[in-house]
């Protein structure tokens, strides 16, 4: 696996990590992952509750989510890295939302949190990787040095500061 290439990958890396570890615990070991987020742990369930098959998958999901998050990262999918930033806000209002309607206990805000800080760590980051990758002004741009190779039919040799020059520049 490569290292993220960019200041959004090591966001989406991170995430990645996180959501794959956290899903390993949840399938290993359900119990803490419960305690961690503030839910209670009975010694023993009554018949019809299926927590533990609804932990199961929601760690399986937790895993995957984790799996796909290191491929984005592997192949820089800047696409994902952008709509990640949008569905993580929304993950942030419902469990947030969820918490403030007494449904989840107040340690599952910090779910929220994280949610919500990544998605905004994200967006940040993405923003700066544009700002880094934008040509400064007065730089030569790519796209003028094809059309000049085009128009000439042959490539324009290189300079020594990286540009092109025609043929009797230099005399």
């Amino acid at each position: 696996m490569r290292l993220p290439r960019s200041s959004a990958g090591w966001t989406i890396a991170v995430f990645g990590v996180l959501a794959l570890v956290m899903g390993a615990l949840g399938l290993l070991w359900p119990e803490a992952q419960l305690r961690m987020l503030g839910f209670e742990v009975p010694q023993s369930r009554s018949a019809g509750d299926y927590t533990g098959t609804f932990l199961t998958a929601s760690a399986m999901a937790s895993f995957n989510m984790g799996v796909y998050y290191l491929l984005a990262t592997a192949t820089e999918w800047r696409a994902f890295y952008r709509f990640t930033v949008v569905f993580r806000l929304v993950t942030f209002a419902v469990f947030t939302i969820v918490v403030l309607a007494d449904v989840a206990p107040d340690r599952f805000f910090g779910v929220a949190l994280w949610e919500g800080l990544g998605a905004v760590a994200t967006a940040v980051a993405l923003r700066r990787d544009a700002r880094r990758a934008a040509p400064a002004p007065g730089a030569a741009q790519p796209a003028r040095q094809a059309s000049a190779v085009a128009e000439s039919g042959r490539p324009a040799p290189a300079s020594a500061g990286g540009g092109s020059r025609s043929a009797g520049a230099d005399r």
